[in-house]
């Protein structure tokens, strides 16, 4: 029977997404492990996740498909109130502009940008059901709308990102739902800083930090936030 609150994660199995999902498990959510490819790393996830948060599961999804989406959804209700909602997915594409075809153009825009359109449309009605949280994960560039001509169509994705994210803070504050972003830096296990990249703290981030700014956007601590871009990239922009 659906019992307790229901957070979801797209992208579950990536580092920030194992990270993410472990820390909402010990939030006390049962926990929604989104995954498209790898089964083998997705188990060893739930698996984590389960440790803290038994009725965890995995759902293998496409978020960029809109009937993959609504299985999403459906799948993640069955467990209880969605509570959370964590649109974490987000391919990266380091290449020359003119040298990024249209169809990895393409693909980085609906990887960042349009699984978020589709997460956000089809979760919205669940999350107001109880006064939810949808959380996006950017990345430090966003805001600024900083110029880094190898990462044109990634930065174009995850600023239309933030624009989506302050949007819907305040159509859907009306309903109870917040809506917030988490802007990582350079993350241990993700793509690695470009040469002479200034790190002030002389490192990089580790994944639960990144997780430590999604369980507050989260949690009844920020019951009064919404529409905050929360940058996690310990003074590389500074």
């Amino acid at each position: 029977m659906p019992s307790g609150r229901v957070a979801v994660v797209t992208g579950g199995t990536g580092p920030i997404g194992r990270a993410v999902s472990e820390r909402l498990a010990q939030e006390g959510h049962a926990v929604v492990v989104n995954y498209r490819h790898d089964e083998a790393r997705a188990r060893e996830v739930l698996a984590a996740v389960r440790r803290h948060a038994p009725g965890s599961i995995l759902i293998r999804a496409d978020v960029t498909r809109e009937a993959e989406v609504a299985r999403l959804v459906e799948g993640a209700a069955s467990l209880g109130r969605i509570a959370v909602w964590v649109n974490n997915v987000g391919d990266f594409l380091w290449k020359p502009f003119l040298e990024t075809t249209l169809a990895e153009w393409r693909s980085i825009l609906d990887s960042n940008l349009t699984s978020a359109f589709l997460c956000a449309q089809a979760a919205l009605p669940r999350l107001r059901e109880g006064g939810g949280v949808l959380i996006q994960i950017g990345t430090m560039h966003a805001e600024m709308l900083r110029a880094v001509p190898q990462t044109v169509a990634y930065g174009a994705a995850k600023a239309a990102l933030l624009v989506l994210t302050k949007s819907l803070a305040k159509s859907e504050a009306r309903y109870g739902v917040r809506v917030n972003a988490v802007n990582p830096g350079f993350v241990e296990g993700t793509h690695l800083p470009p040469e002479g990249s200034s790190l002030p703290f002389g490192r990089l981030a580790r994944p639960e930090e990144i997780a430590g700014a999604v369980a507050f956007l989260a949690s009844n601590e920020a019951s009064y936030v919404t529409g905050a871009v929360l940058n996690v990239h310990g003074g590389a922009l500074l």
